[in-house]
């Protein structure tokens, strides 16, 4: 086996990525850390362009996509422009994500009638929503994209290790404290799910599926829940913070690059230890 530099295990070269998402938070943390790291191409692909065009902007290997993931006609159109500019697919993130009802307007407290209340004012349509997008959106994805990354597999398509599904979960989905929503959180937890299924069933294809749990990272999402300081009592995230980009890079390049290539059905948590002050089911 020839010798290789350690930081190498952490390079994408000629690696082809596709990121629902893209354009801000997470996905763009993904987006960007790879095509700093020797990515051929890294499409992002969101509904609204000009956000993606934005986060393209200075990067000449970041392709913007505009798409709905919520439509498999959509779907489909990506997919075959990603098939005409690239070819192949290496790594598939799996990242849109909508957060749903809340429970902040619930009272501290509540009582089992106020609590029956605030659940019942949630719309039904709301709640489908976050099913649709978060749970069947990200299932039409991975199926969008499956031919790709099996061609991503064949000799001289990016790096020759196998192809890869990585489906953005979250904290919540391993939470029993339901702060977030429990729609929210249920729908991660499906998320967590069917990426472990589909390692099991697209294993015979040498197509790898693991999962990024995220706890609180800067995004459109969570701009209600982090102050101007970003800092948090150790009693609530032991890290004393929340999550930064470089926390996004490091990980999104291991899993990635050659130092991650032997890790497939993992749920990979970056929550800074707050899930170790809370009842869950990691």
């Amino acid at each position: 086996m020839a010798a290789i530099n350690d930081t190498e295990l952490f390079k994408v070269p000629g690696l082809v990525a596709v990121i629902t998402g893209g354009g801000t938070g997470i996905g763009l943390m993904m987006a960007k850390a790879l095509s700093a790291n020797g990515a051929k191409k890294v499409f992002i692909v969101g509904r609204r362009l000009e956000k993606l065009e934005e986060a393209a902007k200075d990067h000449d290997n970041i392709i913007p996509v505009q798409g709905d993931v919520t439509s498999k006609d959509s779907l489909a159109k990506v997919a075959d422009r990603v098939k005409a500019e690239a070819g192949y697919v290496n790594l598939l993130a799996i990242n849109s994500g909508t957060s749903g009802p809340m429970m902040d307007g619930i009272p501290q407290n509540p009582s089992i009638s106020q609590l029956q209340q605030s659940f019942w004012n949630w719309s039904a349509e709301s709640i489908n929503n976050v099913f649709a997008l978060n749970n069947t959106a990200a299932f039409f994805t991975a199926t969008a994209f499956l031919e790709l990354l099996d061609a991503g597999n064949k000799p001289g398509n990016g790096p020759d290790y196998q192809t890869q599904i990585l489906f953005t979960s979250s904290l919540a989905g391993l939470s029993r404290n339901y702060s977030t929503g429990i729609a929210y959180a249920t729908s991660k937890a499906g998320t967590v799910h069917m990426a472990k299924a589909l390692a099991t069933y697209l294993a015979p294809y040498s197509i790898r599926v693991n999962t990024l749990a995220p706890g609180i990272f800067p995004s459109e999402m969570t701009q209600g829940h982090i102050g101007a300081s970003a800092g948090f009592s150790q009693s609530t995230i032991p890290a004393g913070r929340v999550g930064s980009d470089e926390d996004i890079r490091g990980t999104i390049l291991w899993l990635a690059g050659r130092a991650g290539a032997y890790i497939n059905g993992m749920v990979v948590l970056v929550d800074g230890g707050r899930l170790s002050l809370q009842p869950s089911t990691y």
